[in-house]
């Protein structure tokens, strides 16, 4: 075999890297939530992929969506485990659910339809350096990858986007049923959102020592936002985070569910309920 040129050379790694990008522009095409992320109207798309920074408004950035997509996740992978599950009550539904929907899932996810080349795409030619930064955030991509599917679901409905995060979420279920979480570590990346910290307080000691119980509570801001008990403070700590994602999760879901049905919820996050 002849040796190569120097521009053959040259030309290989190109080449190489084209091949590379075939390669994943192939498989983001087969995305579940991809595929309904080409069918969605123009203006509503590029709403999924406007940052706050470069928004006229923030009403105008992905952050509405992201609040109903949420909500549509969590009814999602809720009505999976629901009838997969029948024998496990609702605590261990609650921590399978946190783990399948935590941030670093929503931004592995939002990697696998390319939030981050997409954002880049739809950002100002001078927001670019910034937007090398924001694409490196977990935080950043969780919230596109739930504005995918709250806009999915508003211009969808329920069950078609069901189905795609269903397919799309697939892996992170079974990860969250193999390899149990910990629930301490999912209260503080949930409350990180809100740039608040957790902290655990025992709040009573009983039985003698070779059968010892701790009562724990997790606070935050001064207010207790869930409590536990178990034979360690360990356990007692998770068993307090564990409650405080279930309180979390109910104050979040009263909020958007509370004044009315899913039309309800859907003209809230267009913009047509400011009342």
């Amino acid at each position: 075999m002849p040796p190569r040129s120097a521009g053959d050379r040259a030309a290989a790694p190109a080449s190489s890297r084209a091949r590379k990008d075939d390669r994943r522009q192939h498989e983001t095409s087969e995305h579940p939530l991809a595929a309904l992320l080409e069918e969605l109207p123009r203006d509503l798309y590029r709403q999924v992929f406007t940052h706050a920074s470069w928004a006229p408004t923030r009403a105008d950035s992905y952050e509405r969506l992201a609040f109903l997509g949420d909500v549509v996740l969590s009814l999602a992978v809720s009505t999976y485990l629901l009838p997969r599950f029948g024998e496990y009550g609702a605590g261990r539904l609650t921590k399978l659910r946190a783990q399948a929907v935590s941030g670093s899932a929503c931004a592995r996810v939002a990697r696998a339809f390319a939030a981050d080349e997409r954002l880049r795409a739809e950002a100002p030619a001078e927001q670019q350096r910034a937007v090398a930064a924001l694409v490196e955030s977990e935080r950043v991509l969780a919230s596109i990858c739930e504005a995918a599917i709250g806009a999915c679901y508003l211009a969808f409905g329920l069950e078609r986007t069901r189905a795609a995060v269903l397919a799309a979420f697939a892996e992170e279920i079974e990860r969250a049923i193999e390899q149990p979480f910990d629930f301490k570590s999912l209260l503080q990346e949930r409350l990180a959102r809100r740039a608040e910290t957790v902290e655990y307080c025992v709040e009573e000691e009983e039985g003698p020592p070779h059968r010892r119980r701790f009562r724990v509570a997790a606070t935050a801001g001064g207010r207790v936002l869930g409590r536990g008990s178990g034979r360690s403070k360990k356990a007692a700590e998770q068993e307090a985070a564990l409650a405080a994602l279930e309180q979390l999760e109910r104050q979040e879901e009263l909020s958007a569910w509370g004044r009315g049905d899913d039309d309800r919820l859907a003209a809230c996050a267009r913009g047509d309920d400011e009342s």
